[in-house]
Parts: C-alpha cells; sequence; structure tokens
C-alpha cells in the first residue's frame, strides 16, 4: 500500500507534465467530429497522386441508379493501354477523406486556483447490338472517331477513343449503347482541339454479376504527360444545381494549389460555442456555403495540407505505406512511412514520409467555372487544417483571486464565440445566444442570465 501511495502522486506529475509541456499540448484536447464528404448529397472524390510529370488518377464512383446505365467519360491527354487502368477499393478513398476532414477539436479549461507548472500552456490552441468489327471500324471513320485500344478491366469494359469533331464523337457514344445526356457536343469540342483523347467506361454486367460487389469500384489511371489537370466540364452537362469536387493531391514536395482559379484557405482555428458540438454537419455546411459566397463562388478552398506522417489532433490514422501505395503513390520506398497505429486525437513525431496531401474543395457551376481546373505543386510544406476548437471552462469552484477574475472574463467570451459563429455561418446572432446554455458550478444559466451574475461579482 505505501508503494501505491508513493506511486500516485508520480502518476499525477507525469499527467501534469503530458498536458503541460509545450511538445504535448495537444495529448490535452481530443479530436470528437469531422465534416467529411457525407455531409453532402454528392460529392464527387478524386484522388491524384504526382510526381514530375507522372500521374496516378483514381476516381470514386458516386453512381446512383441501375449499373448497366453507367457511362464514364474523361478526357486524358494520351492514348492508355491496359496495363494503365485497375480498380481499386472505395475504402482507400474513405481513408483519405477520413484523414483529411476538417473537424471539430476539444478543449477545457484548466483550474485557475491550482498552481502553475513550469512551462505551462493554456489549455486552448491559440449498349448497342453486336456488328462486326470491320462493319464497325468503317462506320467509326465515317463519324470520325478512332478506336485507339479496346480492353476489360475488373467490371469496366474500356474504350480509348480519339475523335476529330464532337458531334461525330457523340454518335459514336450513343450508337454504342453509351447514355450520354444531351449538350455533351458543346462541351466534347474543346478536348478535341486540344488533341486529347477520351477514356470511356461501361459496366460489364456479368463480371459485375460474378464479382459479387454491390458498388462499382473506383478506377484507377496511370499516365505521363506534363499537364497537371483534371477535366471537370463534361460533369456540368445538365447539372441544375452546386456540385462539389473533393480533390485529394498526394505529392512528395508540397501544398497543390489550383492556377487558374484562386486557392484559398477555409476559415480555420475559431472558438465557438459549445452546442456546436451536437450540430457540427450543419455548422460546416453553413460555414463553408458563406465563405464560397463571399469568394463570389469562384474559388478553390484549401481544407488540409499535412505531411502523411502525422497529424495533429487526428481525425484518423494516417494512411500505412501500403494504403498509400493503392492510393497510387509509386515513389514510396519500404522507409519513408511508418505502419505504427495511432490514436485518434493524438499526434505522433514521426520524421517526414515523403508523401504530402493536398485536400481541395471546389464548389462549382458552369458559369463560375467555365475552364477545366489546372494545378501546380509547390515546396510550400506548412501545415494547414480546417480546425474548429470548443473551449470548455473550468466547472469547479473559484475561490482565489485568479478564479474571480477567470469568471469575470467569461461572459466577454461567450459573446466573442457567438459573434464569431454568427460571422462564420451566417445565422443569426440572437438564435445562437439562445441556444447557449453554460454550466458553472452546479447552477445552469442562459448566456446573458451569466452575464448579469457575473457583473455583480
Amino acid at each position: 500500500m505505501k508503494f501505491f501511495r508513493l506511486l500516485t502522486p508520480l502518476l499525477l506529475a507525469i499527467v501534469a507534465v503530458l498536458c503541460f509541456a509545450p511538445a504535448a499540448w495537444a495529448f490535452c484536447g481530443f479530436y470528437v467530429a469531422k465534416a467529411d464528404t457525407k455531409l453532402y448529397n454528392k460529392a464527387s472524390q478524386v484522388v491524384i497522386a504526382r510526381d514530375g510529370d507522372r500521374t496516378i488518377l483514381t476516381i470514386a464512383n458516386d453512381f446512383q441508379g441501375e449499373v448497366k446505365d453507367f457511362a464514364m467519360v474523361v478526357p486524358v491527354p494520351t492514348v492508355l493501354q491496359k496495363e494503365q487502368v485497375r480498380v481499386t477499393q472505395a475504402k482507400i478513398i474513405e481513408r483519405l477523406d477520413a484523414f483529411s476532414a476538417p473537424r471539430l477539436v476539444e478543449y477545457f479549461d484548466p483550474d485557475p486556483c491550482a498552481p502553475a507548472y513550469p512551462n505551462e500552456l493554456s489549455a486552448a490552441p491559440a449498349p448497342a447490338a453486336a456488328r462486326s468489327q470491320a462493319g464497325s471500324a468503317r462506320d467509326d471513320a465515317s463519324l470520325g472517331v478512332t478506336v485507339e485500344a479496346r480492353f476489360n478491366v475488373g467490371e469496366y469494359d474500356i474504350v480509348i477513343l480519339s475523335a476529330k469533331e464532337s458531334g461525330g464523337l457523340e454518335t459514336w457514344l450513343k450508337r454504342s449503347g453509351y447514355k450520354i445526356p444531351r449538350g455533351a457536343k458543346q462541351l466534347l469540342q474543346p478536348y478535341i482541339r486540344s488533341s486529347m483523347k477520351f477514356f470511356v467506361a461501361k459496366v460489364n454486367l456479368d463480371k459485375f454479376e460474378q464479382s459479387g460487389y454491390q458498388f462499382l469500384r473506383p478506377l484507377q489511371i496511370s499516365y505521363q504527360s506534363p499537364k497537371f489537370m483534371l477535366p471537370i466540364r463534361l460533369g456540368m452537362i445538365n447539372a441544375t444545381t452546386e456540385q462539389d469536387l473533393i480533390v485529394y493531391i498526394l505529392s512528395p514536395q508540397g501544398q497543390a494549389e489550383i492556377t487558374n482559379y484562386r486557392t484559398v484557405k477555409i476559415p480555420s482555428d475559431a472558438n465557438i460555442p459549445l452546442f456546436v458540438k451536437n450540430e457540427f454537419g450543419e455548422f460546416y455546411k453553413s460555414m463553408f456555403q458563406t465563405a464560397y459566397t463571399k469568394e463570389d463562388r469562384k474559388v478553390g478552398f484549401l481544407e488540409y495540407a499535412w505531411d502523411m506522417g502525422s497529424c495533429d489532433p487526428c481525425s484518423a490514422e494516417p494512411l500505412t505505406s501500403e494504403e498509400l501505395k493503392q492510393a497510387g503513390v509509386f515513389w514510396l520506398d519500404d522507409n519513408s512511412a511508418s505502419d505504427v497505429p495511432v490514436r485518434p486525437g493524438f499526434r505522433r513525431p514521426l520524421p517526414r514520409s515523403n508523401v504530402f496531401i493536398s485536400r481541395l474543395h471546389v464548389r462549382y457551376t458552369r458559369d463560375k467555372f467555365p475552364e477545366d481546373l489546372i494545378f501546380q505543386q509547390t515546396a510550400n510544406s506548412e501545415s494547414f487544417q480546417g480546425r474548429y476548437v470548443l473551449q470548455h471552462p473550468f466547472q469547479g469552484e473559484l475561490k482565489c483571486q485568479a478564479g474571480r477574475e477567470y469568471k469575470r472574463s467569461l461572459p466577454k467570451r461567450f459573446e466573442q464565440e457567438a459573434q464569431t459563429l454568427a460571422k462564420l455561418t451566417n445565422w443569426k446572432i440572437q438564435d445562437i445566444r439562445n441556444k447557449m446554455k453554460l454550466s458553472v458550478g452546479n447552477l445552469r444559466y442562459s448566456w446573458w442570465e451569466s452575464f448579469l451574475s457575473w457583473l455583480r461579482l
């Protein structure tokens, strides 16, 4: 028993050091929620792993409906062979989403009457009918369409096409059983003028049934080209609402950015009222829409930028080296990323992983985004995340002078949090104040009752 009496103060001292040592302040807070793609009814997701002029592009399929109606047309800069196309698992994109999603974190004020420790820090963070191949080729030529390659990958039938004019390409696609929306001709023409090829995929129904998969798997394309771009215009055909696109760019260098539209950071590092913990999804959607409108609806938002070897805080474990390779990271060697697991909410001090992730969120319409997205890699390795902070006030007794001063400071802090939330979301300030409930000691106050009470102290 004497041993345990001696051990208890030692354990408490260790906890105190962890909570206040400058290198480890994040251990006292923790991640509580994330704003992943599940927030949106439709959010297309693309992973681009690029080093130099070599690219591996992974396209997540969010197709809803009968798989027999599925058709994908993607402009690509070169003719692709079967070895350059594969299917991968949706889980890899889900992992990237979870790791990089904007997140809500939670911190607790220390007892202002407790003795200070050295190096103490504040807890707050500053199909058509079959035709003979000969007859088919003659018809294709009359339309100005050339079949450059044809092969099967997993549950997909793939055709690589080149074309001389968009009307012929549109006719070829329809004759071949691809359900192409009206208006495709106009949007296909710029790609033809740029001498781009067309990666066209549809589902092989027999192979899909044999595969046992319930959903279409993502397609992954490898190619080499100086063009670092993503075609988005075809996704606007017949679109009646704004489209959300999440692009995860994996690079050995640093942050990636859009060059033909402005790239801006999403508002971040804001202290907001505690009730948002139960409304984080609605908060983030409102905040994003407010920022999107403020920027005239024609920017790309950086939501996350970080070396993949660590996170602070972690909303999900960093991807292992094997998972990064599945995501297309072809430059990774066996010693450049650690597979040591890390608990969500904690930071692991690892060396650089040689993989930097940039998460870009683009909400686009045809009038505001008339051009495809063009990217560039930069040497900027500065870390950034969309991060929103809940700061819990101390709930114990406050009998010292510092405690009384702390208590008087809270109303101003709460009002500032309300004002910050209103500015970020465009929510009505009075509605925010009405929702702000606070526990202090054994009593519960609304924000204005708290204010009047503490004025009388």
